[in-house]
């Protein structure tokens, strides 16, 4: 060797330790790197910074890519274990850099975190091809004997291979460099529509001078409107800020006409104003490369290829489902906008119906044809106390849990409340974080995840967040919601029971880790708990007399349960066509301008009702371009028609006893992805999911 050549040895040598140091300075210093010393892991967000989010998804990164390494290049014959298993357990780091980041992106983020985003979301995309789309490691699990394995094993080795064959590793290699390639500007291209749909949020946001404008809003209302136009450096002046759907809650208490009409236009052309927070270029690139990679993989559309692992296996029939229960809903959707024209005709309105006036108009028709008046009810449901002694006490009935504030936890924003839950015999299971109110930089609607998820084999308890957008309280008034977001506080917690319950060995199999299809049933199901008379009397208490709901508004309000029904099952229905629409077009051809092809969408489907919009107009609805629901908005209907063929179930049997959410739990909350669903669903009641007790229930016959 000479001299030269020792040299180059020595800068080598030199080259690696300094990137061994670094590197284990980074896993020593970043909290992100390091399992959470905090009860279940919960993390650190008291030493979590920005800046600590780039370093750590790069080390996780190397770090994963060496353990794929390993595994595809083992040269000991294919087992469940050094193959199955350690897949499923490799890449710790990375789970966890990303479950966080990811969390905060969607409900605490800022411009650091979305630049972060932008640069990672590629590379993330990258990474899972290189694990997926591996032929090595997919030869290996195909070479493990199914039938050599039991239980969850088997029901892992299954899923992995079906994950593999979905990703396209068996394409060739030509076809995978393509598929890469679209993952990639898919992932920055999904990236770059949530990060651009909050600007068109935030600059919707409608501003009025008068608060006479506002007349028929409560003081509180009033008050959080001046609030967020002073925040927004209007001082003096009013702003109303958008949602994630197209209707807005306030449009129901609004008496000036023209206000209304304002609020909703700027909901409707948010993200179609040709400016900075405009959609549409962004999604019509989406869907033709979602159609490019779905035919790279064999599969005539998107929906097709998408729908492979889902309980209705194929878009035509989901499409079935919702035709079945369209037409009923559309029909009772023409029959209420009658009954509202009446009304605003034998007002003298001398106008027409529009989307606008439905809200404030049903709510009339409601305190005529029922005496129930929102205003009536709004009162009895204080956000904290509807949580506290609502959720969580259904929770107790229905399932024997009880919660305990934990203000030692560290939190994201100082307005999460982090809660400890323990089970019926007391034992403690994991830790919740609630989020309640709008901000600006908090993504629309209301959801819930895991920061851990639950894994016997990790020795890991489940730590969940559920997510809202309720208006915060201002000047020591309450914040007081609507009975439908009573329901959606209920609905998320129904998923935060899915987690809570979860018993399995491995993450990929555990709680909500099931069909897009399916994941909405269990949350669906409690729902219901709402309306329970001995839970709804413990929740539903006035925040000024402190008086318990009458039974007379009890009793208005059952009545009232399946009133406007035509009207929510029409616009979700539209939804979940207008998504299948999207994702089913097989010829790139038959594209269009992203208005255009949403009316001819619609009108196809006898949905194109201008009093009933769509509950998520194309250039907004997140859900389909950055929510993962892509060609899966359908699961809400499919999974609330299992929903009630259970609850019809349920109410044959004594209703929601302690012994039927028992078995609930155990058929369904407790078996995550790790058993046949159709069978767990099957074994619950004694039948397969059928169209009637929709369609019945709604109030739709």
């Amino acid at each position: 060797m000479n001299t030269f050549q020792k040299l180059v040895l020595v800068s080598i040598l030199l080259t690696s330790c300094m990137l061994q140091a670094q590197n284990k300075s980074i896993k020593q210093t970043n909290p992100l790197l390091k399992k959470s010393t905090l009860q279940y892991q919960a993390p650190r967000f008291d030493l979590i910074k920005d800046e600590h989010f780039k370093p750590a998804f790069e080390y996780a990164l190397k770090l994963n890519e060496a353990e794929i390494e390993k595994i595809a290049n083992n040269k000991s014959k294919a087992t469940f274990q050094n193959t199955v298993l350690a897949l499923e357990l490799c890449g710790q780091d990375l789970t966890r850099v990303r479950s966080i980041f990811f969390k905060l992106t969607s409900a605490n983020t800022n411009p650091t975190l979305q630049a972060i985003e932008e640069e990672f979301a590629p590379k993330l995309s990258a990474h899972n091809d290189k694990i997926y789309l591996n032929s090595k490691i997919y030869k290996r699990i195909k070479a493990v004997k199914l039938d050599s394995l039991k239980g969850e094993d088997k029901r892992l080795t299954e899923l992995y291979l079906q994950y593999f064959e979905l990703a396209g590793a068996n394409l060739s290699d030509e076809k995978k460099e393509k598929l890469k390639k679209v993952n990639q500007e898919l992932a920055s291209l999904n990236t770059e529509f949530g990060n651009t749909l909050l600007i068109a949020r935030k600059n919707g946001a409608v501003l009025f001078d008068d608060v006479k404008e506002l007349d028929g809003l409560s003081d509180a209302d009033i008050a959080a409107a001046k609030a967020k136009a002073t925040e927004a450096g209007q001082d003096g002046k009013y702003m109303i800020g958008l949602l994630n759907y197209t209707q807005h809650p306030l449009l129901q208490y609004l008496n000036n006409r023209a206000t209304r009409e304002k609020i909703f236009k700027a909901s409707w052309i948010r993200a179609e104003k040709n400016d900075s927070g405009d959609t549409r270029a962004i999604l019509e690139k989406i869907i033709r490369l979602r159609l490019e990679k779905a035919q790279i993989m064999g599969k005539k559309s998107y929906a097709a290829w998408s729908m492979q692992d889902q309980m209705a296996k194929n878009p035509e029939r989901a499409l079935d489902l919702l035709a079945q229960i369209a037409k009923p809903a559309v029909a009772k959707a023409n029959a209420e906008a009658k009954d509202i024209q009446d009304i605003i005709d034998k007002q003298k309105g001398g106008f027409k119906l529009e989307p606008w006036d439905w809200n404030y108009y049903s709510e009339q028709v409601r305190k005529a044809k029922y005496d129930l008046d929102e205003s009536q009810i709004k009162p009895y449901f204080e956000v904290t106390t509807v949580l506290e002694k609502g959720v969580f006490y259904a929770a107790k009935v229905m399932y024997g849990l009880t919660f305990k504030v934990r203000k030692d936890l560290p939190v994201y924003h100082p307005d999460v409340i982090a809660y400890e839950v323990f089970d019926k015999n007391g034992k403690s299971i994991a830790i919740y974080y609630l989020d309640f109110y709008t901000r600006d930089n908090k993504s629309g609607g209301a959801w819930m995840d895991n920061f851990v998820q639950q894994s016997y084999v990790l020795k890991q308890k489940p730590v969940i967040y559920n997510v809202f957008n309720y208006a915060k309280p201002v000047d020591g008034n309450p914040s007081l919601i609507t009975y439908d977001d009573v329901t959606t506080m209920f609905h998320e917690f129904g998923h935060t029971l899915h987690g809570l319950f979860a018993s399995q060995k491995y993450t990929s199999i555990s709680g909500t880790a099931v069909p897009n299809d399916y994941v909405e049933f269990p949350s669906q199901i409690n729902e219901h708990a709402a309306l329970e008379p001995a839970i709804l009397k413990n929740y539903a208490i006035h925040y000024k007399t402190k008086q318990v709901i009458p039974q007379e508004l009890v009793d208005k309000i059952l009545k009232a349960e399946t009133f406007n029904k035509g009207y929510d099952v029409t616009e979700l229905l539209a939804a979940a066509t207008l998504d299948l629409a999207w994702h089913t077009v097989e010829n790139p051809a038959d594209f269009k301008p992203t208005l255009e092809f949403e009316k001819e969408a619609l009108q196809k489907y006898g949905l194109l009702l201008n009093e009933v919009p769509t509950r998520y107009h194309t250039p907004y609805f997140a859900h389909i371009w950055s929510g993962g629901y892509a060609a899966a908005y359908y699961a809400y209907t499919w999974s609330k028609t299992l929903d009630y063929n259970v609850y019809d179930w349920m109410k044959a049997n004594g209703g929601l006893t302690r012994a039927n959410c028992d078995r609930f739990r155990k058929y369904i909350l407790s078996v995550g992805n790790s058993v046949d669903l159709n069978k767990a669903f099957k074994d619950l009641i004694g039948h397969d999911m059928k169209v009637e007790p929709y369609i019945k229930n709604a109030g739709l016959e």
